[in-house]
């Protein structure tokens, strides 16, 4: 899917409709502090280990994509509601 990165849309923070720069989010690195993280180390070792003995599903074919809007006018950035895409373009 081919976008614009530059875009008329509204600005909750202006109150109107103004152009904006757009910019995929870049996906953070995962957490070691997550609590099921820290419950598969519990768990690791000899034997069974309960829920996580199970052999995962996979990936779904799309991956969700979240957009940073930034305003030009206010210079403040937005998110909205990530959608479902199997490759994202950002073009002039």
């Amino acid at each position: 899917m081919k976008m614009p990165k530059r875009l008329r849309t509204y600005c909750p923070f202006c109150g109107k409709h103004t152009v904006h720069e757009v910019e995929k989010v870049k996906r953070g690195r995962p957490s070691s502090l997550n609590w099921i993280v820290r419950q598969k180390k519990r768990r690791s070792g000899i034997g069974n280990t309960g829920k996580f003995s199970k052999v995962p599903g996979g990936d779904k074919p799309t991956k969700k994509v979240a957009l940073r809007y930034k305003c030009i006018e206010c210079k403040k950035m937005h998110q909205r509601k990530g959608f479902r895409v199997s490759k994202l373009e950002l073009v002039e």
